[in-house]
């Protein structure tokens, strides 16, 4: 390869890491980006090594019971329940998988199973968003966690839930969907002023800061109480310099 070639090739390759770092690098989701959906995958495992300890209990249990009643089970017989052991860990390995919902159910249940589903069924589209979209899904899936916590204290009877499903359960999952109808050759095309790859960037940035809003906004009780509490402590008990008077006093 001679110097010009090795230089064209240094400058494409420049020219691509420019290109990858303007539009968010290579940037791809790592493990859950909540903790709703953690835990539903932690219980999917909990329930995969559960069915495999029992599948190679009942088999070494049935090999002890045909051993006791045939003195043995002989050379075939150990390989035999060494296969089915091997077969009971890649069965159960992989089975059951867990579920990814569908949107419909994105709106249901109480508000930590439509928070855990919310970022579950996020998780399994973001193989199909663009790089610069990743951030914003994973920082849904941390105000999420915040907004179900919030609205675990909340009446179901609330206006903010029907806001709140509506927001979580329709606008977010159709702004996906939405995108995921372009044509991917398309997705990177100006359309009326911007890409669908900066269209989807832009309204998850929209939706996050709409997540944030209606978090704070079922705050501002607790926030209001706390502060209540706050005076009516500090008028019926004194602050730190009124203690210290009346201890020295």
């Amino acid at each position: 390869m001679d110097l010009s070639q090795e230089t064209d090739r240094e400058l494409a390759e420049s020219r691509r890491v420019l290109v990858d770092n303007q539009t968010g690098g290579r940037h791809r989701l790592q493990g859950s980006i909540g903790k709703g959906s953690a835990n539903l995958k932690m219980k999917s495992l909990l329930k995969k090594v559960r069915n495999i300890v029992l599948a190679i209990f009942a088999i070494w249990l049935g090999a002890g019971i045909a051993g006791a009643l045939f003195n043995g089970i002989g050379f075939w017989g150990v390989m035999a329940v060494v296969v089915a052991t091997a077969l009971a860990v890649a069965v159960f390995s992989s089975f059951p998988k867990i579920k990814t919902p569908k949107r419909a159910d994105l709106k249901q249940g109480s508000p930590q199973q439509m928070v855990a589903n919310t970022e579950l069924w996020l998780e399994s589209q973001a193989k199909a968003l663009p790089p610069p979209a990743v951030p914003g899904v994973e920082k849904l899936g941390v105000q999420l966690d915040a907004l179900g916590l919030q609205l675990e204290t909340i009446d179901p009877a609330h206006p903010a839930m029907n806001d709140v499903r509506e927001l979580v359960g329709e606008y977010l999952p159709e702004t996906v969907d939405n995108y995921r109808k372009i044509p991917e050759h398309l997705r990177k095309e100006e359309h009326t002023g911007k890409s669908a790859d900066e269209r989807l960037t832009d309204s998850l940035g929209k939706l996050s800061g709409e997540i944030e809003r209606v978090t704070r906004q079922l705050a501002e009780g607790a926030m209001d109480d706390l502060a209540i509490k706050d005076r009516y402590l500090e008028y019926r008990y004194g602050g730190v310099e009124a203690l210290s008077d009346e201890k020295n006093g």
